[in-house]
């Protein structure tokens, strides 16, 4: 019988002798990869490609296709090799991501043909390479692990990811997957309907009276997976101990009515030899909302670009200068004349006089940029607002829902005081990690623990509050995992004010309760919307969007529990069912690489200043602070008893 595996679970290898098989919803490359204990590639050479198909025990095919078959004997896997990883990748001309095709199936097979395990590869989006399943030696015997880590940025971004640099990755990636010669391959002799096998390195004929093929259009830019925390690695084109990316993608909220847009604010004409007056909401967009969230999104890319200049321009003149120096040195006329000083003293003045030009117009780009946030932010929705925001105190809830929240602030070195906001689309695309570990950042280092552990769970109610507070009453609803009762004292607000879903899940019976509901949820949905029928759901399921805390995991987590929080925050997204995580990666370290896609798939934010974060354009590094109400301030009852009024009206 075969053992059907979902995201993360693996399955005993009783055979030295199997067969890993593909069954593809597009024709594939298919390649093999040898990790070492780390789960680390020691080297382009562990990578099995159609340019060179073996690894010690195993031979990929060389073709394109839909179906593949790799036998792989793992008593001749060389004994330094840990993991060997299976990849799918979409050839050149193909299918520009996995989301556009049916999903694929992988499966191991013993030596009589029976399958041992399989699995469907859901969930792809934007992907165009994945690492499907691996086999791994677990206590001396093999197992196989369904993996389904997916890479927006393709065989290269996966490869860096697994611990090449950068150049060998983008090397090996296009030597693996081929170029796209001209010439076409003839189908007289395949069968009526079938689809060709195209040899590597080969395009797939089209008929000769069609139309070229028009290049496929990329996807819109989706959020890219997170790195754990700093110095770790991260998928999608991050490398090891590169902050993982913000997307501000544009929201494109599509409109149902045919109502005009709103009309888009005025701006005053400059004065002579003056800079544009900034005008809160004048981006493009349908509503005022969009405006804005689109104003925020230009905001950050103009801080990110003229700090990348300056940048740029700081490290040329000091290259210049250094070149000089050198050139004035090497000189024996100077070096036993008085000329020398001269020449050094040049050198430096063309140094900080470019330097000085780079600041002015530094300067100048964040003036503009500092006045136009001191005309955004008071104009911002409560979603996108600070706490310490007016906007709150007159807020009431909505009747639909916003297009992002607020998450905190972003600022670079350069200028601290500028604050961008912090934007993430609703609903929320992926999960959310606040990491409430000491050794995540050195800001969390020099804190007390107890004291770091009660702002990352403060953080997470006053998350939890905002998208309460911006969401229709009935339309957002709020559990809590929290097996110890740690996090009573910040939670005690949403207790008190009786809008969670029902009283906060302690123990393991409670863990248990909570995530079978909740993965119960998503299962319906899932099969109600693949049926065709989403409104043919059973009375007792909600359908509003939900939120799941989990607080001090993995305490009260047994194997099962954790096999379906990773359910969870692979598919519940996509349903409406959304994970907040407040934990400590190295609480859950005797998990071992289980849980890497877990942390891997959400967001990591930190409860204190931590520049982990980077922009989709240049890369900085940003410092994230989170956003929360001032000391003091009752702004959070305030809207927690709106919140509770809201609800008992309905």
């Amino acid at each position: 019988m075969t053992a059907e595996l979902v995201r993360g679970q693996n399955h005993p290898v009783s055979h030295s002798r199997v067969e890993v098989r593909v069954s593809a919803g597009t024709p594939v490359l298919a390649l093999a990869s040898a990790f070492d204990d780390d789960g680390r590639l020691p080297g382009p050479a562990a990578v099995a490609h159609p340019g060179a198909r073996q690894l010690p025990g195993l031979q990929v095919p060389e073709a394109v296709a839909r179906q593949h078959r790799i036998a792989v004997d793992l008593d001749a896997v060389e004994a330094a090799v840990h993991r060997v990883g299976v990849l799918l990748v979409l050839p050149p001309g193909g299918p520009a991501r996995f989301g556009e095709v049916a999903a694929s199936y992988v499966s191991v097979a013993g030596p009589d043909g029976a399958e041992l395990a399989g699995y469907t590869l859901t969930g792809l989006e934007a992907e165009t390479a994945v690492i499907a399943l691996e086999l791994y030696r677990r206590q001396g015997a093999w197992k196989v692990r369904a993996v389904g880590q997916g890479y927006a940025g393709g065989l290269s971004a996966l490869l860096a990811d697994a611990g090449l640099p950068a150049p060998a990755a983008a090397e090996l990636a296009a030597t693996a997957t081929g170029l796209t010669p001209s010439g076409d391959l003839t189908l007289a002799a395949l069968p009526t309907g079938a689809a060709p096998t195209v040899p590597h390195g080969l395009r797939a004929p089209q008929d000769a009276a069609a139309a070229p093929v028009a290049p496929p259009v990329p996807p819109d830019p989706l959020p890219v997976p997170a790195a754990p925390y700093p110095g770790a690695p991260g998928p999608a084109g991050e490398g090891a101990g590169s902050p993982p990316t913000i997307s501000y993608a544009h929201p494109r909220r599509r409109r149902t009515s045919t109502e005009p847009p709103e009309p888009a604010p005025a701006a005053p004409a400059p004065e002579p030899g003056r800079p544009p007056v900034p005008v809160a909401g004048d981006a493009s967009g349908w509503s005022m909302e969009e405006r804005l969230y689109n104003q925020v999104w230009g905001m950050f890319e103009d801080m990110a670009r003229s700090v990348a200049a300056y940048r740029s321009a700081v490290e040329f003149a000091d290259s210049r200068r250094d070149r000089e120096l050198d050139e004035a040195l090497s000189d024996p006329r100077h070096r036993l004349g008085g000329s020398g000083h001269a020449a050094r003293d040049t050198a430096r003045a063309r140094r900080d006089e470019l330097v000085g030009q780079a600041q002015a117009v530094l300067d100048r780009d964040l003036a503009q940029l500092t006045a136009e946030c001191g005309v955004v932010e008071p104009a911002l929705p409560a979603s996108y607002a600070r706490w310490d925001n007016p906007v709150w105190h007159g807020h009431r809830i909505p009747e639909e829902g916003p297009l992002a929240v607020r998450l905190g602030d972003l600022h670079l070195p350069e200028r601290p005081a500028l604050r961008i906001p912090m934007l993430v689309r609703v609903p929320l695309e992926r999960g959310l990690w606040i990491d409430n570990g000491r050794t995540g950042s050195e800001a969390a280092m020099t804190m007390d623990t107890d004291r770091l552990r009660r702002a990352a769970m403060d953080m997470a109610v006053a998350l939890a509050v905002r998208l309460l507070a911006v969401h229709p009453g009935d339309r957002f609803s709020v559990h809590v995992i929290d097996a110890a009762g740690a996090g009573a004292a910040s939670l005690a607000p949403l207790v008190r004010a009786g809008v969670l879903a029902g009283p906060p899940a302690a123990g393991a019976a409670g863990v248990t309760q909570t995530l079978a509901a909740l993965t119960r949820r998503v299962d319906l949905v899932q099969m109600a919307l693949r049926a065709g029928a989403p409104e043919d759901l059973p009375p007792d399921v909600d359908t509003a969007e939900q939120l799941l805390i989990v607080h001090d995991f993995p305490h009260g987590f047994d194997d099962r529990a954790v096999t379906r929080l990773r359910y969870l925050a692979d598919e519940g997204a996509a349903v409406g069912v959304h994970l907040l995580m407040v934990a400590d990666r190295d609480e859950a370290s005797a998990y071992g690489p289980l849980l890497d896609p877990l942390w891997r798939s959400l967001m990591r934010l930190s409860p204190v200043p931590d520049n982990h974060l980077a922009d989709p354009w240049v890369g900085h590094a940003w410092t994230f602070e989170p956003d929360l109400p001032p000391q003091g301030s009752r702004v959070l009852e305030q809207a927690l008893e709106r919140i509770a009024q809201a609800r008992r009206r309905r």
